[in-house]
């Protein structure tokens, strides 16, 4: 029998982002297709299956999906079809299955966008390490001492 992770969610005009909590996962697959579905799959270091699929609000383009592997989590990039926020990221109208929550930590208003993409843009930095090696924080997401970028 499968069981479904807790899956934390934050939107920006152009993107989606989905933070899935499996430590340590195994085996992890992850597909986009462009009429908004999202699935995932995996297996915990335990040996449990761990799946979900998602009909998002609105299309998305496959190919600009991304997803990095952590030590914590499972983080996901989903690149939307057409700029614009979303009122909510299920297309379904119907309360979302209690594994999807917010993500306040990521988590911006139309209104404040601009000035929130500092330390969450540089999604190059978000998916792809550097020198290649793993560190203890990988796979987990720091926000940026707003403050400090924003020059005050």
């Amino acid at each position: 029998m499968s069981r479904h992770p807790e899956v934390l969610w934050a939107q920006r005009s152009d993107k989606v982002y989905l933070t899935i909590a499996l430590p340590d996962a195994k085996d992890v697959s992850v597909k986009c297709e462009q009429r908004g579905f999202f699935s995932f799959s995996a297996t915990s270091a335990q040996g449990e299956s761990f799946d979900f699929s998602l009909e998002l609000f609105g299309s998305i383009l496959p190919e600009g999906c991304r997803t990095k592997t952590g030590l914590r989590n499972i983080i996901s990039l989903i690149q939307k079809e057409e700029k614009g926020w979303w009122k909510r990221l299920l297309k379904s109208e119907e309360k979302p299955a209690p594994y999807l929550k917010v993500d306040w930590n990521k988590w911006c208003d139309e209104d404040e966008e601009s000035g929130s993409e500092v330390g969450l843009d540089g999604d190059a930095a978000l998916y792809e390490d550097g020198d290649g090696e793993s560190s203890d924080d990988e796979g987990m997401l720091y926000l940026p001492d707003l403050e400090k970028a924003r020059g005050k």
